[in-house]
């Protein structure tokens, strides 16, 4: 027993030294006092050479999202950009008053507004009532395609088409950052990730958790580098080109996908129909975009992990098979040798499990800095990795029983 304890610690081992020094530096890229690098090199795209601005048109797929509006969309229209820029707002069949609070929230900034059925090329604000969800389709990537459709059938249709969530509060330059990123380094797609909220105990705990695992499975320099296939977006905040859009065949081409900011920057880069270079797409991780939806319970965080963790297995049992051995043999194994080897006098066996659980909490490190939570929760990782290992098994078990993939009342 102790040589089979010795040598899956030692496996741990090699893992995650590959994932600290060889892995695309995923984890570091936070800087000292908290801030991203990703920011960093936006504001200095942001200060640099001066650029032609130009014209954006912001789709925002909205479903019950009146609490939020009154600072979200605010943030939105309140945006320092001397290019032209439009909102549309597509109300998803909403029940609490979305479209009436969007309009209060224009109307109190002077803004003028549209409705889809009185169209006006002027208006700052457009409003349209989603059509019904046809089959095949996800609710937010059927808002996507109506919202993105009405801005490119506009007279004047735009040059990008910023997509971004109904509750997320930005800062005034953000918009005006990815414009000169996307123009300055010729990128198809300039992408996000906003800083997730962390306020209450569940969150600390498995929030930063969750932006540490998405990074680990797609690198953001890898996603940024065109000679890579690694792929992804984060669905808070995607800038891209209107030929991007056009060339995939819109969002028609992912209409299907839960997980479909990834599924986007996968159709963006081209990685399916070329070899490399793909297309130029870049994700960063930001503080100057803060998502304004709660997860204040761990029920709440479990079922948005179990939503779609097992699509990101593509439902195969054998890649669930292999992630729960998996993040057994990086997150589990380590702890477990060594309270092994300390109970049986095997130091060794104990040696050999802290130094991983060493390694994961350095790599942790950053991005708990990062939401300023304590450095202590790095050696809770093999415990949260637990938690979250659970949530995937349920995940499969909800697509079992026909419940996978709820969200807002709609079940896919």
């Amino acid at each position: 027993m102790n040589h089979l304890v010795l040598f899956l610690s030692l496996l741990s081992l090699a893992i995650w030294i590959v994932l600290v020094f060889f892995w695309g530096g995923f984890w570091w890229r936070v800087l000292p006092e908290g801030r991203s690098l990703w920011d960093r090199e936006l504001e200095e795209t942001h200060n640099g050479t001066e650029i032609d601005l130009k014209s954006v048109c912001a789709v925002v797929p909205a479903r019950n999202e009146a609490e939020v509006l009154p600072i979200s969309l605010k943030s939105l229209l309140q945006q320092d950009y001397s290019g032209s820029f439009r909102v549309i707002l597509v109300d998803d069949n909403s029940t609490d008053g979305t479209a009436t609070v969007a309009k209060e929230v224009a109307e109190s900034l002077g803004e003028t507004i549209t409705l889809a059925d009185n169209s006006s090329e002027n208006a700052r604000l457009h409003i349209l009532s989603a059509e019904p969800l046809p089959k095949g389709w996800t609710g937010k990537l059927w808002a996507l395609e109506q919202g993105t459709r009405y801005a490119l059938n506009l007279e004047n249709p735009p040059d990008y088409l910023l997509l971004t969530d109904a509750d997320i509060d930005r800062d005034r330059a953000s918009l005006h950052r990815l414009v000169a990123k996307a123009q300055q380094e010729d990128l198809d797609l300039v992408s996000l990730m906003v800083k997730l909220r962390v306020q209450s105990f569940w969150e600390n705990l498995l929030i930063p958790a969750f932006i540490f695992f998405f990074q680990k499975l797609y690198p953001f320099p890898w996603v940024n580098n065109p000679h890579k296939s690694t792929s992804a977006a984060a669905g808070g905040c995607i800038l891209m080109k209107k030929e991007a859009l056009t060339r995939i065949g819109g969002i028609a081409a992912i209409k299907d996908a839960l997980i479909d900011d990834c599924a986007l920057g996968k159709a963006v880069k081209g990685v399916k129909d070329s070899s490399p270079p793909y297309h130029k797409i870049w994700l960063g991780l930001t503080q100057n975009a803060h998502s304004l939806r709660p997860y204040d319970s761990l029920k709440a965080i479990w079922d948005m992990v179990a939503r779609t963790a097992y699509t990101q297995l593509y439902y195969s049992p054998f890649l669930l098979l292999g992630t729960l051995l998996g993040m057994t043999l990086v997150y589990l194994v380590p702890p477990v040798s060594v309270v092994w080897g300390s109970l049986t006098g095997n130091w060794l066996c104990a040696i050999a499990g802290s130094l991983p659980w060493i390694l994961m909490s350095i790599a942790y490190l950053p991005t708990l800095r990062f939401y300023n939570c304590s450095p202590f929760l790095a050696l809770c990782l093999p415990g949260i990795a637990f938690l979250y290992t659970l949530m995937t098994l349920d995940s499969a078990f909800r697509h079992l029983r026909g419940k996978g993939g709820n969200w807002k009342g709609r079940v896919y």
